[in-house]
């Protein structure tokens, strides 16, 4: 290849792309600025050929490098020119991803690392690159071996802005204090607890004294109370979105908590939590910037309570989705692949008559997109917040 002009480039799936091949592109192409590798077979080599001619490069997304499994003998990777310019790091589902290790300690205008379902204890790691690298405003961690001690060190990274954390199951209230109590310019959190238990309201009460210009929230699979939400709603005036699933202890007191307190709230996601039509009511006369609310699989919420909510406040979007049926899976669908993004799911509503009653006490026990159905709890919190982003930027 002899594209000298060459900025941007995705490769995926070439099984015969060699590391002589990879050589020969980054000689020919050094004013590379964005590489996308995916399931190809090249090597060290050619990954290393590509940081040592490429100093212009400032995006690396690297998935299932097929040539670099071979564990600890594996060559490592730069740090090369590319290191000074890289803005952007992502590795997903590499058997031997901390051969970055190099490169990402090199790259010390690094903004934004992504870890996705890499092997290997990466506590140590992140010590060592928080304390080279104090310049990332954004880190996403999924399915990582990464526990309260790697989360300290990421409170080292002061600037930190955007922090997602997602089924990585060996973290506690202790890491995610640890980060609230140092990173205070936090603006969006998104938390997956893969139903451990080992995060809640301790954890959340500190994000919420601590960090009070958060704006978007998501936790799955966790179980806040009204404790932490009442903390959350008074002490962070920002907060205009808010995604709450796969949670036990969200209830219709809850909702009614977050109705009275977040006055900035503008979206509201959902989904198969224990909210009733009773819940809707207090959304009627509360949170008045509010203009969507999603419901899924909340299955105390009935058509009726939704279109209730609808006829008391006609200018607030209410999507419900029971989660019952094909045809209203497949409406959520098309929504979903029209807002292509990670991380929030649809929801649904109805009208409140009889006495509240808390659920705070109870305990814890992407969609496919080819059948047409909501299959995962990440797509539907993902797509949600996507479009939420994407109409904020419009206007």
């Amino acid at each position: 290849m002899r594209c000298r002009n060459l900025t941007r480039l995705k490769i995926r799936a070439c099984r015969e792309l060699t590391d002589a091949g990879m050589t020969s592109l980054a000689k020919n192409c050094k004013r590379l600025k964005k590489l996308s590798c995916g399931s190809c077979t090249f090597g060290a080599k050619g990954m290393n050929a590509v940081l040592d001619n490429c100093s212009a490069l400032e995006e690396l997304s690297v998935k299932r490098l097929r040539g670099i499994t071979d564990g600890a003998a594996s060559e490592p990777m730069g740090p090369g020119v590319a290191a000074a310019s890289l803005k952007t790091i992502c590795l997903k589902e590499l058997y031997n991803g901390q051969c970055f290790a190099p490169l990402i300690m090199g790259a010390k205008k690094l903004r934004t690392l992504k870890l996705f379902r890499c092997t290997g204890d990466w506590d140590k790691l992140l010590q060592v690159i928080a304390e080279q690298v104090t310049s990332m405003v954004e880190i996403h961690l999924e399915k990582l071996q990464v526990s309260d001690v790697g989360l300290a060190a990421i409170s080292n990274c002061l600037d930190l802005e955007i922090l997602h954390l997602v089924k990585s199951p060996e973290w506690t209230n202790v890491g995610l204090v640890s980060v609230a109590e140092r990173c205070k310019l936090l603006r969006k959190l998104h938390i997956d607890g893969w139903k451990a238990n080992r995060v809640g309201d301790e954890g959340l009460v500190s994000v919420a004294k601590n960090c009070s210009n958060l704006q978007e929230l998501v936790l799955i699979g966790v179980n806040p109370t009204k404790v932490s939400l009442e903390a959350l709603a008074s002490n962070c005036p920002n907060l205009e979105r808010l995604a709450l699933c796969e949670s036990v202890t969200v209830g219709d007191v809850e909702i009614s908590s977050i109705a009275v307190k977040c006055v900035a709230l503008k979206k509201l996601c959902i989904k198969n939590c224990p909210v009733s039509d009773i819940g809707l009511e207090a959304l009627a006369s509360g949170c008045p910037n509010m203009v969507k609310v999603k419901l899924k699989k909340c299955r105390g919420v009935t058509a009726q309570g939704a279109d209730w909510l609808r006829a008391s406040r006609p200018l607030l979007a209410v999507n419900l989705d029971t989660g019952e049926t094909i045809q209203e899976a497949a409406i959520d669908n098309s929504d979903v692949a029209h807002n292509n993004s990670v991380e929030f799911p649809p929801m649904a509503i109805q009208p409140a008559f009889p006495a509240i009653a808390s659920s705070s006490a109870g305990r814890s026990t992407s969609f496919k997109s080819r059948l047409g159905l909501w299959t995962g709890r990440r797509g539907f919190v993902a797509c949600t917040l996507r479009r939420w982003s994407s109409s904020r930027n419009n206007t």
